[in-house]
């Protein structure tokens, strides 16, 4: 049984509470009722309750600070690093970026990042499927970004735990890629409607697979009709000015440091 290490979600995508020292086989009867399921419902309350609390806490810094957050979640594979990177080259001039960098293990991907020039911190969750406020929190104190900036936060790789943990974002993207199935918003409809933005990226793949992108900006908008959707090609360059111009958009009125 694999579980997450911050949630306790395990790997049917549930939360599982266990009282030491009580065994339990389902093939027998008893004369007790189990409260069980109260059990796992208080857990995931109180887990998301103190998550809630500390994502205030990192939105009230965001805000003083005026810098625009942005919380990059998609499944694994789908080119957000990629994305990243083009962005932070592209627009290096205009704005002053930082990266949170969100993997179980490895330092490869803040490796990236940094090459670009950026200011990266690397959280890596271990057992951990997602990013929480806490975390976030403790990279921010070390990293002190300063006003007037862009923190870009690219969530581990999973559309399912990211989607229920406030980081204290200001913008959720959610990215998909042709790649994938078109049916992604309507297996994992929770990322979907939490965002506000869906990239389909990878558009130069489009002749090659059977990917039918009309159905899958349908689907998205079935589950979130406000959801804003931009297609892209980090190799081609296709679709990144829409990409560009709604992050300009989304950039708040320069202030004096």
């Amino acid at each position: 049984l694999v579980m997450c290490a911050t949630c306790g979600c395990d790997s049917n995508g549930n939360i599982s509470f266990h009282e030491p020292g009580h065994e339990h086989h389902h093939n027998h009867d008893h004369g007790h009722s189990h409260s069980h399921e109260k059990t796992v419902v208080e857990v995931e309350q109180d887990i998301l309750h103190q998550n809630n609390l500390l994502a205030q806490r990192n939105r009230g810094y965001f805000d003083a600070k005026n810098i625009l957050a942005i919380n990059m979640v998609s499944s694994p594979g789908s080119g957000k690093t990629a994305l990243l990177e083009r962005t932070l080259k592209d627009l290096k001039d205009q704005f002053d970026f930082y990266v949170i960098e969100g993997d179980q293990q490895t330092n490869l991907d803040a490796d990236r990042i940094h090459a670009t020039g950026t200011k990266v911190v690397q959280i890596n969750t271990g057992k951990g499927c997602h990013l929480d406020a806490h975390m976030v929190l403790h990279a921010l104190q070390g990293m002190k970004p300063k006003e007037n900036g862009v923190m870009f936060i690219e969530n581990v790789g999973n559309l399912v735990c990211p989607a229920m943990f406030d980081l204290g974002e200001k913008e959720r993207v959610v990215i998909m890629s042709v790649t994938e199935g078109e049916d992604k918003p309507l297996k994992y409809p929770e990322m979907f409607h939490t965002s506000t933005l869906c990239i389909i990226n990878k558009t130069d793949l489009l002749p090659y697979v059977p990917f039918n992108i009309e159905r899958a900006k349908a689907y998205a908008r079935q589950v979130n009709h406000n959801l804003e959707i931009i297609e892209v090609s980090c190799l081609t360059g296709e679709g990144l000015p829409q990409w560009y111009e709604w992050l300009r958009a989304k950039v708040p009125v320069l202030q004096p440091a």
